[in-house]
């Protein structure tokens, strides 16, 4: 079931990487302001393993839901979701809601996702442990790309791409 105001947000390398050790793979400043721009104002539901490596916690200016199987576990100015299905019951009539990550969130929801925000890193990062999966692109229309060249504070090249489910 595909649902209609998810979308998902991230950053991968050639290899569909998107992590190391709970970091992002490297900094890229245009994408993290990108990420702002999309995402402000409306909800993101992220893995707890996200949340605990964000600088700012909880993310200003959106509504803010985490995913835990660790019941006990309370974040303050935040949504608490136990389960996927409970992540999504408490954003289910939110205007726009970004999927954010880890690996487990994004595996576990692009199958429902309508709308896909993917910066391609134009690198591989052999030392990542954490990926995005395999897209199949034969069930996404490319609407948009924006192609970005490495200068002195983006060490790649990188690209925003956007994509609608077919």
């Amino acid at each position: 079931m595909i649902i209609d105001n998810l979308n998902m947000i991230v950053a991968v390398g050639n290899n569909y990487e998107i992590g190391r050790k709970n970091e992002l793979l490297c900094h890229l400043p245009n994408d993290l302001k990108h990420f702002k721009e999309i995402t402000s104002g409306h909800t993101v539901i992220m893995g707890e393993n996200t949340y605990l490596s964000l600088p700012h916690k909880p993310l200003p200016g959106r509504k803010n839901i985490v995913v835990t199987f660790n019941e006990m576990q309370v974040y303050a100015a935040c949504y608490m979701a136990y389960s996927i299905e409970q992540a999504l019951a408490l954003s289910k009539n939110d205007e726009k809601v970004f999927v954010m990550g880890g690996a487990s969130v994004y595996r576990q929801m692009l199958p429902m996702t309508s709308v896909l925000y993917l910066t391609r890193i134009h690198a591989d990062f052999p030392d990542a442990d954490a990926f995005f999966p395999a897209l199949n692109l034969l069930e996404w229309n490319l609407q948009e790309e924006i192609k970005c060249k490495a200068d002195e504070k983006h060490p790649y090249d990188y690209s925003f791409c956007k994509y609608l489910r077919k």
